[in-house]
């Protein structure tokens, strides 16, 4: 397969890792152990960004010089991955002497060039005009919001006035437009791919790349009374950590007019990647990335997290203490669909805790080992070979986990960690369902065919399935999985296929024993971890959703007894009735009865405004599946467009939501 190169952005060091820099950071590497796997060459780079003005004024104001700034704010990076489990191949700082050398080479490269009008690439001008700090970009009159940078509204934005060499982006555009229709996923998701469209035929302009009114950059070549624009500087890392010209860069970068890299991103600096950095390629006669994916943002309780709000900070670090590892990894990656924006809910993190990993993952693996203990010795069973038996007690486990085998990569593909997890997570329910079915327990007691060994070998070889299909994505789980069943965990660097069902685990080996993955907690240790990190603010019967089951409801007494006009199935059929997926939602302003939902229904994403607010919160209905009427015709409400709706029971002071009662994939068509 063809090699594999996989990039975050390199995250800017004025601040310590949040929440955001781990999401990006936990999706990429989980693509890049996936790759791995597969057998694929593979490599994964991560990194700093330590140049600009930002950086300068963040100096200064901690007493001390730049490069003893970002030197320790860098260290905070290195050990938030490694506590991540991060194992990314290569780590670049823009302080890097490989890199400056290589950036230093990249703006020579480019001016030495002509644009496609024939004019120079670079020209000496001056520059004035607003410039917003907080994200080292430049700005017109018309993108600023009442004056201000839009993603940085609590900043104020500074005129700049000063010389600036100009790169002539604006002779690149037609090039650009061509290269993304030609290749529809150098852009995804296929939403972002139309704003870039959008803002390049509204017309590009040449862009400022270098500045005087302070020294901490790289100094421009011939020229050292000018920096290199932070941003030219930055987006060069992803070539200068391969070293341009040698094998690595070959192998992992390519040749020709499009390149292997897939670069990981926020929609925040989509601009830069899709536009800036393909025509500066462009302009030095490198190959463009494959594709840029720039995903969603994170928002905690609705606000988008900031350093002036400490209400939405998240270190991950104390997340990790609080929760697990790969409870964070698991929650952040299944929790919403890769792209959207998502909202962070400590409510529903101990929920997925509970009930995904507790009760399925966890349940599944304790219950299995418990049976092989009690049953067999606690040794994997040999196997007397039966036709019949291998059909009822085995074969419906290796179809099970083909299925796996065989979808899981396609999501994974498609860039869709959310789906591909929700796919291995069917088959844990699966797996549980099974053990039910084959009644071990019973067999103990009268077993004429003697299948008891062939089942309980069946459910080692299925626990030690899931535990492969999951080290992509929850590497210490799969370890500890591992370590329990008793199978070499080099099989876990290996993606499975089905035909590895029966081979996976040794007869005659001793198992260990049972030890909960993810131990519960208790009501006051909930209602601790609530109190902590929602600033004591804990929803009611937050705690107990946490650790046990809400009480059955009695039904609600008053119920419509009115029977309305029969209709024919021809015209019951005009409806279109699929399962939609809830991915975000939140409440209209000004109205205490609607919720704004996007649901997505297997073909695309659609906004619903649903007038359940009184009964439901946003954080609750967010991952539910619902019933979806698709082809109603769409209407305004409270100026959303609302382009179909959900089915919901409504009795006298109660509504409850129509659902289905196992998970089925978004757009499964209602009959």
């Amino acid at each position: 397969m063809e090699p594999f190169y996989v990039t975050t952005p390199i995250y800017y060091v004025n601040d310590v890792p949040h929440l955001g820099h781990a999401y990006t950071t936990i999706v990429a590497d989980t693509l890049a152990r996936f790759a791995r796997a597969r057998g694929r060459r593979t490599f994964f780079l991560t990194g700093t960004d330590e140049h600009g003005q930002k950086i300068a004024e963040a100096a200064r104001n901690a007493s001390t010089t730049p490069q003893a700034f970002v030197d320790g704010v860098v260290a905070r990076f290195r050990e938030t991955w490694q506590q991540l489990g991060i194992a990314n191949d290569d780590f670049i700082r823009t302080t890097d002497p490989r890199h400056e050398s290589f950036v230093t080479w990249l703006w020579t490269r480019i001016a030495e060039g002509r644009a496609p009008d024939g004019e120079p690439n670079i020209y000496l001008g001056h520059y004035e005009g607003p410039y917003c700090v907080g994200c080292e970009r430049f700005y017109t009159e018309g993108e600023l919001e009442n004056g201000r940078c839009p993603q940085h509204p609590d900043r104020e934005i500074k005129v700049v006035k000063e010389p600036s060499y100009f790169f002539r982006m604006s002779a690149y555009a037609g090039r650009l437009l061509n290269h993304i229709e030609r290749y529809p996923d150098f852009i995804l998701p296929d939403y972002r791919r139309n704003e870039v469209v959008s803002f390049v035929r509204g017309g590009l302009k040449d862009l400022s790349i270098s500045r005087t009114s302070f020294s901490w950059g790289i100094p421009v070549p011939g020229d050292p009374f000018h920096v290199i624009y932070v941003w030219l500087d930055a987006l060069a890392n992803y070539v200068s950590a391969l070293g341009y010209g040698t094998e690595r860069y070959t192998t992992f970068w390519g040749e020709g007019e499009r390149g292997r890299a897939i670069h990981i991103i926020g929609k925040d600096i989509l601009r830069f990647h899709a536009v800036y950095w393909p025509t500066m390629l462009m302009a030095a006669g490198l190959p463009l990335p494959r594709t840029v994916f720039a995903h969603g943002w994170w928002t905690v309780r609705g606000q988008k997290m900031s350093k002036s709000l400490p209400a939405t900070r998240i270190d991950p670090l104390e997340l990790v203490r609080d929760f697990g590892i790969d409870t964070v990894r698991y929650f952040l990656l299944r929790e919403i669909p890769f792209g959207l924006d998502g909202d962070f809910s400590f409510e529903k993190l101990l929920e997925r805790q509970k009930s995904d990993l507790g009760n399925d993952l966890g349940n599944l693996l304790n219950r299995t080992l418990a049976l092989v203990h009690k049953f067999a010795r606690g040794q994997v069973p040999h196997v007397t070979p039966n036709a019949a038996v291998e059909q009822r007690a085995i074969a419906p486990m290796r179809e099970a986990m083909q299925a796996a085998v065989q979808e899981v990569p396609r999501f994974m593909e498609d860039l869709a960690p959310s789906r591909a997890l929700e796919k291995i997570f069917e088959f844990v329910r699966r797996a549980n369902q099974h053990v039910d079915e084959m009644v071990p327990w019973s067999l103990a007691k009268h077993d004429p065919e003697g299948a008891l060994p062939a089942v309980l070998f069946g459910f080692l070889e299925t626990d030690c399935s899931i535990a492969r299909l999951l080290a992509p994505f929850m590497p210490s789980t799969a370890r500890a999985m591992a370590a329990q069943i008793g199978m070499d965990p080099s099989l876990l660097e290996k993606w499975p296929e089905a035909s590895d069902f029966g081979k996976q685990v040794k007869p005659g080996a001793p198992i260990g024993q049972p030890e909960p993955l993810f131990p519960r907690f208790d009501k006051e240790r909930t209602l601790a971890l609530l109190a902590k990190w929602t600033g004591g603010d804990v929803p009611a019967g937050a705690a107990g959703q946490a650790t046990k089951p809400e009480p059955a409801q009695k039904p609600a007494s008053g119920a419509s007894t009115d029977v309305l006009p029969e209709v024919t199935i021809e015209e019951f059929q005009r409806l279109d009735l699929r399962v939609g997926r809830v991915v975000s939602a939140s409440r209209v302003p000004k109205a205490d009865k609607l919720l704004k939902l996007t649901i997505d229904i297997g073909t695309e994403t659609r906004e619903v405004v649903a007038g359940i607010a009184q009964s439901y919160s946003p954080e609750e209905v967010v991952g539910k599946q619902l019933i979806f009427v698709a082809n109603l015709k769409p209407t305004k409400i409270r100026g959303i467009l609302s382009s179909g709706m959900i089915l919901a029971a409504n009795a006298p002071g109660m509504l409850a939501l129509s659902a289905v009662d196992r998970e089925v994939p978004a757009g499964t068509k209602v009959r």
